[in-house]
């Protein structure tokens, strides 16, 4: 029944994703809205890689967990994105995210697709595959930072 309860929540905050451009009351609500999602990125993606570095210990179902949650909340920030008045700053946004905003969704869809990837790796239980992908997940974390997120 808890496995069925969360795949529903799941399911829903991923169809969340497909209305949220149409929800934003204004441009700080869209701010807000995607820096939330980015905490819970955040908050998965270190559970995670505290586990594979060793600093807590390895838990394969919580591994399972995270990577589900990263997968149902991948694509939620980048709707927030496209409403209009959030180009003028929120957050950590660079202004060449809408300078080149078509690099910046294709690494939005990457990511997507990445945690999907790390998503199958932890449904295996093999701590090699899950850390290859996540290592994956991360390179391309830190290269959209590097670029588009402001220190």
């Amino acid at each position: 029944m808890k496995k069925l309860l969360c795949t529903a929540l799941l399911a829903t905050l991923a169809s969340a994703a497909v209305s949220a451009a149409t929800a934003f009351t204004d441009a700080k609500d869209a701010v807000d809205y995607r820096q939330s999602a980015f905490t819970l990125i955040r908050h998965n993606t270190g559970d995670i890689g505290e586990m594979l570095q060793g600093k807590v210990p390895f838990d394969a179902k919580r591994v399972q967990q995270r990577a589900d949650a990263l997968a149902a909340v991948a694509p939620l920030p980048w709707p927030a994105f496209s409403t209009p008045g959030t180009q003028a700053g929120g957050g950590e946004a660079k202004a060449e995210i809408w300078a080149d905003f078509k690099d910046f969704t294709a690494k939005a869809d990457k990511f997507q697709l990445d945690a999907k990837a790390l998503q199958t790796a932890a449904q295996s239980g093999d701590q090699a595959k899950i850390k290859a992908a996540f290592a994956t997940f991360r390179g391309n974390c830190k290269a959209c930072h590097d670029k588009y997120k402001a220190d």
